[in-house]
């Protein structure tokens, strides 16, 4: 690159930083941006678009177009060469823009005089801002050196955009972070909360954008990746005796902290006039372009690993750490793009609710939400570009909606909806000691899902029979290696001591598919929710089963104990399962342990392929549990993960309630003890749908037994049963519409 290009550059650069710290109003202040950009080009238009809206751009600022333009001509995102630069978040450059594919003539701007055009994206890690575009009346392609000198341009603009010095009148320069924004997203745990925005990694903030003095940037730049590689070692040196997966993640991590191509692009920039931060800056947010484009995941997680470097860069060099010395708030939503079991436990039953970029349905953050029952949103995208730490926050996970800065109408109706919430809590702890029995008599028996010792105060409180569920993974998750045997021990211990003598079935450990342990080398699976996960790891792996069962007979020490093993496809799995806890038991008894008063072993019924073991197997298991999460998705070949089909599929549909019910028959038959397990039990129209199917035992969490149990106590299930059966023999895909319409008549 040429000195004379870099100091024109840097020239630029300096006369924008004049312009940022004048006195002007952001209209002003834009107006002569772009006089000094097509001064600086020589070219005949600059012009600045920038979002009114997620799907409209405004042009905001020109020089050489009409004036009378401005905040009047707008576009929708992918519409003409503008709106195809916004959309695509890539350069458009073009010396016949006219015929290029997509132009749209305007003519309020007067631009069809202009054949060359340069359209670049303004964006800020991963939030596209605008386009900035020069055109002129020769037709000439731009040369790499001017795009690239404009791309740096961009990247100041875009910084400038989030310091607020584009304010002024209309929607387009309107404050960021000031204006209320909806997200909509998916339900990861139901429930309401209110309260006030705790980022999980706070933004770094650019207060500097533009340098005067490249050499000393150079120097800050070389000091921040030395101490950046010396933190990476560091990494390196204690995780030598660890996990080998985790080894080749900070061996990728020292691969791009060595990388010549990314500090080369960072020199260049400097050289250009930006500081040390913005170069870095300007580079992630590339890498979170490409990251959006990108579909192989391989490299989507190395795109990661370089933003999760490029954010270590910038807190080096800016010293905004993650402790900004904020307090947490008293009423704290956890906002952040993804989260880990850990974490998330350590900020505990603090948090009012969670808002998660990424995440799902199934992850290690949504089981640890459920079970601490805390609203939770995932798939809320670019909320972390959007909110800051102390934001007015609204988190409604029965919708998956979250309101940010919310309008005060928005406040008052949602106010309203978590007082009816409250006041229905108040109502189901009227009926907390009354058993669920329904008008025709019909005694259901209600219990809970837990997975942490912090769920069971709500064995009493929630007036759950017992625990239906207990999931023993959570405690493999949340560490970064194997708990010992001892360790268990006690836990499980403690777990029986807190139920009191109620009922508590604990399912062995089921890893694999979205549940993958942090020491555990990750299979390579294309699709995992079908692969080698719960039983089939189990039994690969028998001396991690072995461990947990001797786990659990010990911890009994003489009380009755239930252990149930998930995801059987097959009676020989079950059988097998079975011949190691009586080789455990025989074992246990030659060393001397106190054995189980008594002992049940169950199995969850998964697999649509259950459902038809040989007669022999329903004779010989102690008790089934329906689980009716990984049922459903397997009945429907609809992956519970993915947005565009799960909803697709109802439980009320006819075929599913039909198949429920013949696995009722064949467990009456051989007088197997039934429960269903799973986020539809504890739907109260859901629920009492199952339990007219024939379910005698729902386990749900412990928030939801007080709404199944009010409308258990006013239906009468034999009347239920009948509309099912009539609409079934009508041929309706779903009975959704007929109950409804029934309990609305009901009142």
């Amino acid at each position: 690159m040429a000195d004379g290009t870099e100091s024109e550059s840097r020239k630029l650069l300096g006369r924008l930083r004049e312009a940022m710290a004048s006195d002007e109003a952001g209209q002003a202040r834009l107006d002569r941006i772009t006089h000094l950009i097509a001064d600086s080009m020589g070219t005949e238009v600059c012009s600045v678009y920038l979002f009114r809206d997620a799907e409209t751009l405004e042009l905001c600022a020109t020089e050489g177009l009409k004036p009378e333009s401005v905040h009047q001509t707008r576009m929708r995102l992918g519409e003409g060469l503008v709106g195809r630069v916004a959309k695509s978040g890539k350069v458009v450059n073009t010396p016949d823009a006219p015929s290029a594919k997509g132009f749209r003539y305007m003519p309020e701007t007067g631009e069809e005089r202009f054949s060359s055009f340069l359209g670049i994206p303004i964006q800020r890690l991963g939030e596209k801002l605008g386009v900035l575009v020069v055109q002129s009346r020769i037709a000439r392609e731009f040369s790499a050196d001017e795009v690239y000198a404009l791309e740096v341009v961009a990247m100041v603009l875009a910084e400038m955009a989030e310091l607020g010095a584009f304010v002024g009148e209309g929607a387009a320069l309107s404050p960021l972070h000031q204006k209320s924004a909806m997200f909509r997203g998916g339900t990861g745990q139901e429930g309401a909360a209110e309260g006030h925005v705790w980022l999980h990694e706070p933004r770094v903030v650019v207060t500097n954008p533009i340098a005067d003095d490249p050499h000393r940037e150079l120097e800050r730049l070389n000091e921040a990746i030395e101490e950046l590689r010396v933190g990476v070692d560091r990494m390196l040196e204690m995780s030598q005796n660890g996990d080998k997966e985790q080894l080749q993640v900070l061996e990728a991590y020292r691969m791009f902290a060595n990388s010549k191509g990314w500090m080369r692009r960072m020199e260049e920039d400097i050289a250009r006039g930006l500081s040390a931060e913005a170069a870095v800056e300007k580079e992630q947010s590339q890498a979170r372009a490409r990251m959006e484009q990108v579909q192989d995941a391989y490299l989507r997680e190395r795109l990661a690993d370089l933003d999760d470097l490029s954010n270590r860069l910038l807190r080096i060099l800016t010293g905004q750490g993650k402790q900004t010395g904020a307090d947490l708030p008293a009423d704290p939503i956890l906002v952040a793009r993804n989260i880990g079991p850990g974490d998330l436990l350590e900020y505990g039953r603090s948090l009012k609710g969670i808002v998660l970029e990424e995440g799902s349905v199934g992850s290690h953050a949504a089981i640890v939400a459920r079970a601490l029952a805390i609203p939770l949103v995932v798939h809320a995208e670019r909320i972390t570009t959007e909110a800051l730490n102390g934001d007015h926050i609204l988190v409604d996970g029965d919708q998956g909606i979250v309101h940010l800065r919310p309008e005060d109408s928005v406040v008052s109706a949602f106010q309203d909806k978590i007082a009816m919430q409250a006041d229905a809590q108040a109502r189901y702890v009227s009926i907390r000691e009354t058993p669920a029995v329904t008008l025709e008599g019909q005694r259901i028996n209600l219990v809970m899902n837990a997975g942490l010792m912090a769920d069971l105060p709500s064995l009493e409180s929630s007036g759950a029979e017992g625990v239906g569920l207990f999931r023993t993974e959570l405690q493999f998750l949340v560490r970064n290696q194997m708990p010992k045997r001892s360790e268990l021990v006690a836990l499980y211990s403690r777990v029986l001591d807190a139920a009191k003598g109620k009922r508590v079935v604990f399912r062995t450990l089921d890893i694999g598919s979205d549940k993958v342990l942090p020491y555990m080398k990750p299979t390579d699976e294309p699709n995992p929710a079908l692969g080698w996960r719960a039983i089939r790891v189990g039994l690969d792996k028998p001396g991690i089963m072995r461990m947990q069962l001797q786990a659990l007979i010990r911890a009994a020490n003489g009380r009755p104990l239930t252990i149930m093993f998930p995801f059987v496809a097959q009676a020989e799995e079950y059988r097998a399962a079975r011949v190691e806890v009586d080789k455990t038991i025989e074992r246990e008894r030659i060393l001397g342990h106190k054995l189980p008063e008594s002992l049940e072993i169950g199995a969850m019924l998964e697999t649509p392929s259950l459902a038809f073991a040989p007669q022999k197997f329903f004779d010989e298991v102690g008790f089934l549990s329906i689980g009716g999460n990984d049922l459903k998705q397997f009945f429907f070949a609809a992956d519970r993960e993915n947005e565009r089909v799960r909803r697709r599929y109802d439980t009320l549909n006819c075929s599913f309630l039909t198949f429920i019910e013949k696995i009722v028959e064949r467990c009456d038959e051989s007088g197997t003890p039934l429960s269903f397990c799973g986020e539809d039990a504890g739907r109260p129209i859901e629920a009492v749908c199952l339990a007219a199917m024939g379910i005698r035992t729902l386990s749900m969490r412990p928030a939801s037994i007080g709404p199944v149990k009010s409308l258990l106590l006013r239906t009468d299930l034999r009347k239920l049963r009948e509309i099912i059966f009539a609409e079934r023999y009508k041929g309706v895909q779903s009975v959704r519409p007929a109950i409804t319409e029934w309990f609305r008549q009901q009142g």
